[in-house]
């Protein structure tokens, strides 16, 4: 299984997500994170990802984790397993980089159909303030063929 992180970062009622501008995810929206490196910690790997990919500077205890995701794939990759945190305090300005161009959203207008699919399915879970674990499952064309979503307490 590979491990992912996955920060959004929220100020009242908006959102910054990322234009991704190259690798895997090029041309859709999504918030910032990667994979985490050998040796490192999840929350570590968080906080990198985000400052790498906007220009976020962020502590641990400005990191909230809210939901872990699960992937699997038919078609024989690993599984993923995503760590999702939520940002609201940060320092730093936000900047465009080699990878991302980060953007403010209004909560009520988030771009899904430049997103990826299962963006539209948790991301209202995230924003409504629980804590959640969610598992989806791809067919061979990387369509969702089966998901589950559970708020926790």
């Amino acid at each position: 299984m590979k491990i992912f992180t996955l920060v959004l970062v929220t100020r009242n009622s908006e959102i910054l997500l990322g234009l991704k501008k190259r690798g895997l995810g090029e041309g859709k929206w999504n918030g910032f994170g990667g994979k985490v490196e050998f040796g490192e910690t999840v929350i570590r790997a968080a906080i990198r990802e985000l400052c790498e990919e906007s220009g976020i500077v962020a502590d641990e205890c400005n990191l909230l984790q809210r939901g872990i995701i699960t992937m699997d794939f038919a078609n024989g990759e690993d599984s993923f397993e995503i760590h999702v945190f939520l940002c609201t305090n940060y320092k730093g300005e936000i900047t465009e980089t080699e990878e991302m161009k980060p953007q403010w959203f209004d909560i009520d207008h988030i771009p899904y159909d430049l997103m990826w699919s299962e963006a539209r399915l948790w991301y209202p879970v995230f924003l409504s303030g629980h804590p959640f674990e969610a598992i989806f499952s791809y067919d061979i064309q990387g369509h969702i063929i089966n998901h589950a979503i559970i708020q926790l307490p």
